[in-house]
């Protein structure tokens, strides 16, 4: 990553995260792996609170689609969300689980969101890891889809219909 990124951090904007495995190599390159990034997203999302619009884990890296959290920056939430996975996964290991820095893009838009979606919902069929989106099962992809529950709540009409349906209960 550049040293002279720059980050627009709140600014109450979504924010497309990406972040790698040390050296890229495919340190959640199985599922039980990835189930324990999932866990820790989800964890970290309640306990920073933020948002997750959308997510893809991949074998080497992550896409995020997040908001701001409420009470710490975006930065400290991505070093505790890292720092669980490493601590899970290679608690043990003499080399760094992930690269230092991630790689954070402002959406400002909803058009851009969508963008953000697809692209990282169509990543592992893109890498030919699956020949369709919803044959990947560590995405957020099958909530858009079907409007299924998984390991992470994601932010979606199909979200916001659940809590309304419960609220008139």
């Amino acid at each position: 990553m550049p040293s002279h990124l720059k980050r627009y951090q709140l600014s109450h904007d979504l924010h497309f995260i990406t972040f790698s495995c040390y050296r890229r190599k495919p340190k959640l390159g199985n599922p039980a792996s990835r189930v324990v990034f999932e866990n820790s997203l989800e964890h970290t999302r309640r306990r920073c609170g933020f948002c997750v619009k959308g997510y893809v884990v991949m074998p080497e890296h992550v896409h995020l689609l997040v908001s701001e959290p409420a009470d710490r920056t975006l930065a400290t939430a991505m070093q505790a969300l890292k720092q669980s996975v490493s601590r899970t996964l290679a608690l043990r290991s003499t080399e760094p689980f992930w690269e230092p820095r991630y790689y954070d893009f402002n959406v400002w838009t909803a058009k851009k969101q969508t963008e953000k979606l697809r692209y990282l919902h169509r990543n592992p069929v893109a890498r030919g890891l699956v020949a369709k989106p919803e044959d990947w099962a560590w995405s957020s992809f099958r909530h858009y889809a079907t409007g299924a529950e998984g390991a992470v709540e994601i932010e979606s009409k199909w979200t916001e219909r659940r809590r309304e349906a419960l609220s008139l209960a």
